[in-house]
């Protein structure tokens, strides 16, 4: 499986599928404010990262707005906040086959272009 989440609307998400032209890297796109990723699909990431809060932003308005900050979560808290608030997902989130990209930190983003060259 070669698949991007990303947030079509993120200025952060478009240049990085503009500068390492993931249009043309056969991968299958999902926008996850359009088209909501699934418990399944979450399941998949977490099984590939090891662990759900791995995928989880604490970048979101709703994470502050909500006081999670103050909180202590649960691997299942996270699993529940990411499905119901898209934007708790880390992203853009790539997969290639048996790796996975989460993030978008610039080792995350150079290694992710490293495999995408071989």
């Amino acid at each position: 499986m070669r698949k991007i989440y990303h947030l079509g609307t993120c200025d952060t998400n478009r240049r990085i599928i503009k500068d390492l032209d993931l249009k043309n890297k056969k991968l299958v796109f999902q926008d996850i404010k359009k088209e909501s990723i699934t418990e399944e699909q979450l399941e998949e990431m977490k099984e590939k990262i090891g662990s759900y809060e791995s995928l989880f932003s604490r970048r979101s308005r709703s994470y502050s707005k909500l006081g999670l900050k103050d909180k202590i979560l649960t691997e299942k808290d996270y699993q529940k906040l990411i499905l119901s608030d898209y934007t708790f997902l880390l992203r853009p989130v790539v997969i290639l086959n048996d790796k996975i990209f989460v993030g978008n930190s610039k080792l995350n983003i150079e290694n992710l272009n490293n495999c995408l060259e071989l």
